[in-house]
């Protein structure tokens, strides 16, 4: 068995379970370095219905994959991955005015064990764009957004955050307000 077959041997979803996933380009093309692919591809990510029964912990576009830390509710990790990569794709294709083959057709999972820390794991995903050399600090990079990030910017304007928003002062267009960090 070879390629992405792989993947899928052995896997599984337990609900309430946390899952590092990984997804990449078709053909490892770097759409997302391209700053209004990227932004749609972030918009798409904050939208609420591309979450309907999964928690999305913390995420990452990098220039060619997508990272996500993501807790599982009454789906499975399979169909929670392949609607998030559909809807990125259908977002990503209108902004186009043309459908674009994104995604290869296959992804990486992690299932965290209760050992693992899930703030290290967080800081991992979100930490790529530093470690990959395509900023000087986190904050910088604009296509990520964590839960944490969430209630920080509610305790900062004395109310929750809306859901599903991204970074904070230019939400619309899918970047991080470094200031926030």
């Amino acid at each position: 068995m070879h390629g992405h077959h792989r993947l899928r041997l052995g896997r599984r979803s337990d609900h309430g379970r946390i899952y590092l996933v990984t997804a990449v380009t078709r053909n490892r093309e770097r759409y997302f370095a391209d700053w209004t692919i990227g932004c749609a591809a972030a918009r798409a990510l904050a939208s609420m219905s591309a979450w309907p029964d999964a928690r999305p912990l913390c995420w990452v576009l990098m220039p060619d994959h997508w990272h996500a830390v993501v807790e599982l509710a009454d789906e499975s990790l399979e169909l929670a991955v392949g609607r998030v990569k559909a809807i990125i794709a259908r977002e990503v294709g209108r902004t186009l005015g043309r459908p674009l083959p994104l995604w290869a057709p296959c992804f990486h999972d992690h299932a965290l064990r209760r050992d693992e820390s899930l703030i290290r794991i967080a800081r991992y995903v979100v930490g790529n764009p530093l470690r990959a050399g395509l900023v000087e600090q986190i904050g910088d990079w604009p296509f990520w957004d964590a839960v944490w990030l969430e209630e920080r910017r509610g305790q900062q304007h004395g109310r929750d955050a809306p859901a599903g928003q991204v970074g904070g002062a230019s939400a619309p267009t899918g970047s991080h307000d470094p200031a926030a960090q």
